[in-house]
């Protein structure tokens, strides 16, 4: 990995970070008078700690890893700007992406004005190391990948991750947010290993948390601490805070969840296999099953009808003719199922 110092924006790199008046006094206290709040009202009419950091000692202990290398945000797509905004130039840096994946990535990218190389995945969806690290040139800050991948559902090979993590000095994104439905799987417990490495993850699928906007980022101490600089002051509300803390005591409630989940993908995967007018149904390794068919438009609209909605990736690379569905409650996915049963 080259030096931070050469990876980061000069303007970053001399930034001075807004300071709150939570920044300067984060103790236990009778009476606050620093921050102009209203003083009634309570708990809603205080600032967040702009670090959630009873929030994070939990995260850190359910995750295995250590505080200070734990970024939280709003939603992953917080962290996934932080980071084109901390280490592209724009108009000169550019990242290197898979193809097909999580829209988000080109997205931000376009947001900040930076170049996004896109290498095709294998005919098995599977990465192609040399092909990435061929798009790689001197103003190549970032690679950007999904394991398990968005819309493919499947995990990437783990020694050709190594490859890209030791082949490229700088930034290595791994996007995990499907990583529960895949156990023992994550390159979280390698964090220490591999110093250019960010982990991301969410609270929005296996916790069931879409709705909070709650994401993580998991990187070394330095990376953590210069998206800590750069992020608004507030960034999770109290609510979220408080509502995480909450439901992150019930770990086994989220484990319940994640086996029926998984459950019920055999099952869905069975029956669609069933069905004559579906081709292909992709292995998956996440909450969603992405099967191909001749028909994806018809079938899609023959399901609109019936007030179910999936998603067409058809126009999605290396995915023609493909639908993505996601893996329901046990009702909603027989409901799924008796309605394809009625297609032509």
């Amino acid at each position: 990995m080259k030096p931070i110092e050469l990876l980061l924006r000069r303007n970053i790199l001399s930034l001075k970070p807004y300071s709150s008046a939570r920044d300067e006094y984060s103790g236990e206290a009778a009476v606050f008078l620093d921050a102009n709040e209203n003083p009634f009202n309570q708990p809603y009419n205080r600032y967040p700690d702009p670090y959630q950091r009873k929030l994070k000692e939990k995260i850190s202990k359910l995750k295995g890893v250590d505080v200070d290398s734990v970024f939280l945000g709003n939603g992953s797509d917080e962290p996934i700007d932080l980071l084109f905004r901390v280490f592209c130039e724009p108009g000169v840096d550019n990242v290197v992406s898979i193809d097909p994946t999580y829209g988000m990535y080109q997205v931000a990218a376009d947001i900040n004005n930076i170049a996004v190389k896109r290498v095709l995945l294998t005919d098995d969806y599977q990465l192609d190391v040399e092909k990435l690290l061929a798009a790689v040139d001197d103003n190549t800050k970032m690679i950007f990948l999904c394991s398990p991948n968005n819309p493919t559902g499947n995990l990437f090979n783990v020694d050709a991750v190594e490859k890209l993590l030791n082949g490229f000095d700088g930034i290595v994104v791994l996007d995990e947010a499907y990583i529960d439905f895949a156990p023992g799987k994550s390159f979280l417990p390698r964090l220490n290993s591999f110093p250019n490495l960010v982990v991301l993850q969410t609270f929005s699928k296996a916790w069931g948390m879409a709705g909070l906007r709650l994401g993580m980022a998991f990187a070394d101490r330095v990376i953590i601490k210069v998206l800590s600089k750069v992020k608004y002051p507030y960034n999770l509300n109290i609510l979220t805070q408080l509502k995480a803390l909450e439901l992150l005591d019930n770990n086994e409630q989220m484990n319940d969840w994640v086996r029926l989940l998984l459950d019920e993908r055999k099952k869905l995967e069975s029956e669609l296999e069933k069905l004559n007018f579906i081709v292909k149904v992709y292995p998956s390794d996440s909450n969603f099953i992405l099967a191909k068919t001749n028909n994806p438009k018809e079938v899609y609209n023959f399901l609109v009808k019936h007030k179910i909605i999936i998603r067409d990736r058809s126009s999605v690379a290396l995915c023609e003719g493909c639908l993505r569905f996601t893996v329901g409650s046990p009702v909603e996915n027989e409901k799924l199922i008796n309605a394809l049963k009625g297609y032509k």
